[in-house]
């Protein structure tokens, strides 16, 4: 089995969200779909297939979350050595080489991934650019809106 890399916060809230989804979301369900029943003919009945298709959804996404937890590698940024080096886990400091401007941004799964609070996936370009580079290097990005160039500013692991 792939194992796929993935922060301890990253884990955690996926283990939350599956356990929301079978102690609150199924047993929901289940109710909605018993109580659409009770309503008589099914072939006719929007509650119950809403509540069908409600089910089908929730199962799969269950299904989808133990699957990734099964094959996560779960990895404690705060607890790899420091090598200077940008790795998966790793908060780096860049500076953009045409204005100046830093942002910070850490290497983390793909389902972990928020651009807004700073948290890149593993396999988007920057990320990839970045992986094996060390503090002070400048890295070229592909973007859309052309090759961006940025310099290493720092590498934490935190």
């Amino acid at each position: 089995m792939k194992r796929t890399p993935m922060t301890l916060r990253g884990a955690e809230a996926l283990r939350a969200e599956l356990k929301r989804l079978k102690s609150e979301s199924r047993p929901s369900i289940i109710k909605a779909i018993a109580e659409a029943r009770g309503h008589g003919d099914l072939s006719e009945n929007a509650e119950y297939h809403a509540a069908r298709e409600q089910q089908g959804f929730v199962e799969g996404r269950i299904k989808e979350i133990e699957h990734k937890l099964a094959s996560a590698e779960v990895i404690e940024p705060d607890r790899l050595p420091n090598t200077g080096k940008v790795v998966f886990g790793a908060r780096v400091e860049l500076e953009d080489q045409a204005d100046g401007a830093r942002v910070v941004y850490q290497v983390v799964g793909e389902d972990e991934a928020d651009i807004r609070q700073g948290r890149i996936s593993v396999t988007s370009p920057i990320a990839r650019a970045l992986v094996g580079k060390s503090q002070g290097e400048v890295v070229d990005v592909a973007a859309p809106g052309g090759t961006r160039s940025y310099e290493i500013v720092a590498v934490r692991f935190e």
